[in-house]
């Protein structure tokens, strides 16, 4: 929205460039055409896994950060480009260790563990009390329908600070237990 006022003001005032006639035209809508089709664009790079889960998504939104950016180099505002630049280098750079190291010692985690049977989680039931944590609830699946053909159960979990148990040495000790085909975090 900045970037189109400051378009307007540049074409509706005199400027060198245009001279003492300004000109008559909706600037609004070169930005709105760039926004628009990379947006379509990014939608491109958005795929849902077999699983669910949706990758792509800071692809799309780094696509179309570099859009807003090269508008707004093209119309001279350098201001803005300054700061997105650096608002871009955070989200990308910093963000996302903070956010693992939140994950990573975060209290509650919900794991989905694929198992060769049912009797397989009762084992794993056993190793996750034994490292006294506290399991929420179990969401058991034992249909072999896609994408998943083995069965498999959701566990909730709430970790203990005081066990100082972090996620991934939980996950490496269940990973070990004989039966479990795979075990994964999920948000």
């Amino acid at each position: 929205m900045i970037l189109s006022q400051y378009c307007a003001f540049m074409v509706e005032t005199t400027w060198e460039a245009v001279g003492e006639n300004p000109l008559v035209t909706d600037v609004s809508r070169f930005s709105a055409q760039v926004i628009n089709g990379i947006g379509f664009l990014g939608a491109g790079t958005v795929l849902i896994t077999g699983r669910q889960e949706v990758k792509g998504l800071t692809t799309a939104a780094g696509l179309w950060a570099s859009a807003c950016m090269g508008i707004a180099i093209g119309a001279g505002f350098y201001e803005s480009v300054i700061i997105g630049f650096f608002l871009i280098i955070f989200s990308f750079r910093i963000l996302p260790g903070l956010e693992a190291s939140l994950i990573e010692h975060s209290t509650n985690i919900n794991l989905l563990v694929e198992f060769q049977s049912i009797n397989t989680l009762s084992d794993v039931i056993s190793a996750i009390k034994a490292s006294d944590i506290l399991i929420y609830d179990i969401d058991i699946d034992q249909d072999k329908t896609e994408p998943f053909d083995k069965p498999n159960a959701v566990i909730m979990l709430h970790m203990n600070r005081k066990t100082k148990t972090l996620h991934t040495k939980l996950i490496s000790d269940l990973s070990d237990i004989e039966g479990v085909y795979s075990i994964k975090e999920i948000f």
